[in-house]
């Protein structure tokens, strides 16, 4: 074999490289030889990673300032990270979602189970948006570009450098047209039979949760002649999916006013706008006020934000979520429906479970768990990375 012309990595001595021969796709700092050498590789370098006797194990993502010390990108000590490489990964991904889809609005890349780890790309028609949530991509962003472009054809490119992921290795923030000309307001997007507005320049993370897709089609069949409270609704995401399904009438509650001007936007675009309010404020408190008044509902569902986004964070997060379940419960109408959910892949799925299970106990409520719901399969799940599988949601009836 030629001798490789990257800098080296290598696994310290009792480092397991069984589970990266495996498919892991993650090193941490810990499980490398740090000298001088592997020191003074530049954040989002591309690497050739060793085992501790030197036998190749892949061409590797490197940023010494991060605890994610080495990402996995291909298993070929041989292969070039360049544009071609980029829009191989690109058309693998895009293959599925065509396959899955009719119309153009998806998660194109989900990061590590696409093979690109640490990149993030939503489609919005003709725009798509970038999240680089690791050094290696943000140093290789105009290729990326360049390969999504070719790939898929879209006209525009928007790098979202926003998040929590993105200081954890170390990068800054920003907002950026890579390519093309930026939608100059919301975009609209057509699921379950409900119209979304989706601000790709100004809205959370890049503008629209599509894992929730298949979940507020379940809530949808729920729904049917029901009043439904849409709880943490962000742009109306389970609420008006309920009332393309039928509801009777959906009240959204949310902090953000940008978010419910756009929830009601699109109530308006769907046609459903007298069946839809809105009431600002903290989600908590509102839930409180709503039981104070005697409101009842017959389809409740909370979807928070990441209550438990680190481990650290953990205990806190279940006892938010518990608290969630806790003032949900009362609100629903006796045989009614209840649904939880959690993005934080820190709270597993039998962690968030008894969670909420507690918090509808505590409520005076028994409830049977009629569904689980995960995020859709433009989101799919690398097994070796538990990470990949953050989004959970329970349905119970009351």
């Amino acid at each position: 074999m030629t001798p490789s012309p990257l800098p080296v990595v290598r696994l310290k001595p009792k480092t397991d490289a069984r589970k990266l021969r495996h498919g892991s796709p993650w090193v941490f700092a810990n499980e490398v030889v740090t000298d001088r050498r592997t020191k003074k590789i530049a954040p989002g370098a591309i690497a050739l990673l060793q085992d501790a006797g030197q036998a190749p194990l892949g061409v590797v993502a490197v940023n010494p300032n991060s605890k994610i010390f080495c990402r996995m990108l291909d298993r070929d000590p041989e292969a070039q990270i360049d544009e071609a490489w980029l829009r191989a990964r690109i058309a693998r991904a895009l293959a599925l979602r065509a396959r899955l889809y009719d119309q153009p609005f998806y998660r194109l890349v989900h990061a590590e189970a696409d093979g690109l780890p640490g990149v993030v790309i939503d489609r919005f028609g003709d725009v798509a948006v970038i999240q680089p949530n690791a050094a290696w991509a943000e140093t290789l962003i105009g290729p990326l570009c360049a390969a999504v472009i070719a790939e898929t054809g879209v006209s525009c490119v928007i790098k979202n450098a926003t998040g929590r992921a993105r200081a954890l290795e170390g990068l800054d923030e920003g907002l950026d047209v890579l390519a093309g000309t930026a939608p100059d307001g919301p975009v609209s997007v057509g699921m379950n039979g409900a119209t979304y507005m989706a601000d790709l320049m100004g809205g959370q993370k890049t503008g629209l949760f599509f894992d929730q897709r298949d979940n507020h089609g379940f809530a949808a069949r729920l729904a049917r002649g029901a009043r439904v409270l849409d709880v943490f609704s962000h742009v109306g995401g389970f609420g008006l999916a309920c009332l393309a399904g039928g509801a009777e009438s959906a009240l959204a509650v949310d902090g953000s006013e940008p978010a419910l001007a756009l929830a009601e936007a699109g109530a308006r675009e769907s046609g459903m706008a007298e069946r839809f309010a809105t009431r600002r404020g903290d989600a908590f408190e509102v839930m409180e006020a709503l039981a104070g008044e005697g409101a009842q509902f017959d389809v409740v569902i909370c979807d928070p934000p990441a209550f438990a986004p680190s481990k650290q964070a953990l205990d806190a997060g279940l006892r938010a979520y518990e608290k969630v379940a806790r003032l949900a419960a009362p609100l629903v109408a006796e045989g009614g429906y209840l649904g939880l959910c959690s993005c934080s892949h820190a709270a597993d799925l039998n962690r968030f479970r008894v969670a909420c299970t507690r918090g509808i106990g505590r409520a005076g409520r028994q409830g049977q768990l009629i569904h689980t719901g995960f995020a859709g399969p433009d989101h799919p799940l690398l097994p070796q990375l538990a990470e990949s599988g953050y989004l959970k949601a329970l349905f119970f009836r009351l």
